[in-house]
């Protein structure tokens, strides 16, 4: 248990931070499952569309520091070659 004013307020902003990343990271996945998901549809105009949007949503997470650059990267790598390769 905190029991200085600076460890009160450290467990305050913690909780706060926690639960701003939890809601980013969220966010992140659904973006990621909606390109997937598009992808399954099979309807490419469609799937590079939300991969569009999707992008963005990645770079943000990615500029905020809740992910990783190269894994923002990565993704969208792996999510563009799905797209390019279907038919």
């Amino acid at each position: 248990m905190a029991n200085t004013a600076q460890a009160k307020k450290r467990a305050r902003q913690t909780v706060a931070r926690r639960e701003r990343n939890f809601s980013l990271r969220s966010r992140l996945r659904t973006a990621i499952k909606s390109v997937r998901k598009a992808i399954e549809s099979g309807d490419k105009t469609q799937a590079q569309a939300v991969y569009r949007k999707s992008t963005s949503i990645l770079d943000s997470i990615a500029d905020k520091g809740i992910i990783h650059k190269n894994k923002a990267a990565r993704h969208k790598s792996r999510l563009a070659s799905s797209i390019k390769a279907m038919a």
